[in-house]
């Protein structure tokens, strides 16, 4: 809104606001205002959820320390997505179909998740929909996702072809190869294609909801992963950066770069809440959207297979929960005190802002590496 008037309608009459014609200026905006949009409406936001009586329910089988929580406002990722999507539409191109994806991948995973939290706060426990359901709703969005990306490619915006870290020729097109290989089922050929953007932007939205278990966790390495993500996002943008590091450039990606800076000032802005002791906890709500925005965005900027580098600690949260259920049914044995892994840290005697603290660096360390790769090719 704030791009359409400054730039498009008033950089005629004042020579100044040119400068809003740079995607770095007005990511910085978006940027400080996501930042203290979350700062100001923060205190609002946890007022109300405390007058609802909106409070965290702890399962008993955790870690005992973790019932003095009990009660605790949850459901604050609705600050998390105000804080995100109000700063994009100000200062986005919003004639960008990418901010539109973007923006409606992480809108529907924040409405997944609301319901999953509103279920558990009516029903006064820590079950709200059924994994069933839950996983249903998530595949069903990504697969909507999907197919305006495949809508995309009709127009050349978009492309289905991987970027494989560490190879420069090797770009394998999940939907040609197979038309390639079976023309007569044309119908199905996009299918995976489909499977693969259900792959990342659910298991990305699911691993940070599992990494949401310590106060400012999640949202700490959030803060890393979409930084990282910005970086990646401009360069896959920019003409120069995009030849010499001899990526896939995609000009309408750009934009991007604008709302995943706003995702990186909503999440430090948060984590001004969440910080140990938490005032509030993002909830279904806030994981899942982040979640979904981080895989949605690696999907557009063709990063697929970067994200568990980028994500590191989010994929290793989510594998300790597999290998954990993985052997218990397979061999009646755990493997962990307790899943995900950052509980059996706890068990192990490690005091949580020691966790929190040796998580984020971490993520740090996983986000830089990262990076590294785009030049290692």
């Amino acid at each position: 809104m704030l791009y359409w008037l400054l730039f498009v309608k008033l950089q005629h009459y004042v020579a100044p606001f040119r400068i809003f014609r740079y995607v770095t200026f007005r990511t910085a905006f978006a940027s400080l205002t996501a930042l203290f949009t979350a700062l100001i409406v923060g205190p609002i936001v946890i007022g109300r959820l405390r007058d609802f009586q909106i409070g965290q329910y702890i399962r008993e089988e955790g870690p005992k320390a973790h019932q003095k929580k009990a009660g605790t406002p949850t459901m604050g990722g609705l600050l998390i997505v105000i804080a995100i999507v109000v700063p994009t539409l100000l200062w986005a191109d919003l004639s960008n179909r990418f901010v539109w994806i973007a923006v409606f991948s992480t809108c529907a995973y924040a409405a997944i998740g609301f319901t999953d939290d509103y279920t558990k706060v009516t029903h006064r426990r820590n079950l709200g929909l059924t994994g069933r359901a839950k996983l249903g709703l998530q595949i069903a969005t990504s697969v909507v996702i999907a197919s305006m990306l495949i809508a995309m490619q009709t127009y050349n915006l978009y492309s289905t072809k991987l970027i494989v870290p560490f190879f420069k020729q090797f770009h394998p097109d999940l939907v040609v190869g197979t038309l390639e290989r079976h023309p007569h089922l044309w119908p199905l050929a996009f299918l995976p294609f489909m499977g693969f953007v259900a792959l990342v932007i659910v298991g990305s939205s699911n691993a940070v909801n599992l990494t949401d278990g310590l106060d400012g966790l999640a949202i700490g390495c959030t803060v890393i992963a979409a930084g990282a993500l910005t970086v990646l996002t401009y360069v896959s943008g920019h003409a120069t950066f995009a030849t010499y590091l001899e990526l896939q450039r995609m000009p309408q990606v750009a934009e991007l770069t604008i709302f995943c800076g706003a995702m990186v000032g909503a999440s430090i802005g948060f984590l001004w809440y969440n910080a140990h002791p938490a005032e509030v906890f993002m909830g279904d709500v806030g994981s899942l959207a982040l979640g979904g925005a981080i895989g949605t965005v690696a999907v557009i900027i063709k990063q697929e297979l970067l994200l568990p580098f980028i994500g590191g600690v989010f994929v290793i949260e989510a594998l300790s929960v597999i290998l954990q259920v993985g052997s218990y049914k397979l061999r009646k044995k755990r493997i962990f005190k307790m899943a995900p892994i950052h509980h059996h840290f706890e068990l192990m005697g490690w005091s949580e802002s020691k966790i929190i603290v040796r998580f984020w660096i971490a993520s740090l360390v996983f986000a830089l590496f990262a990076l590294t790769t785009l030049k290692l090719r």
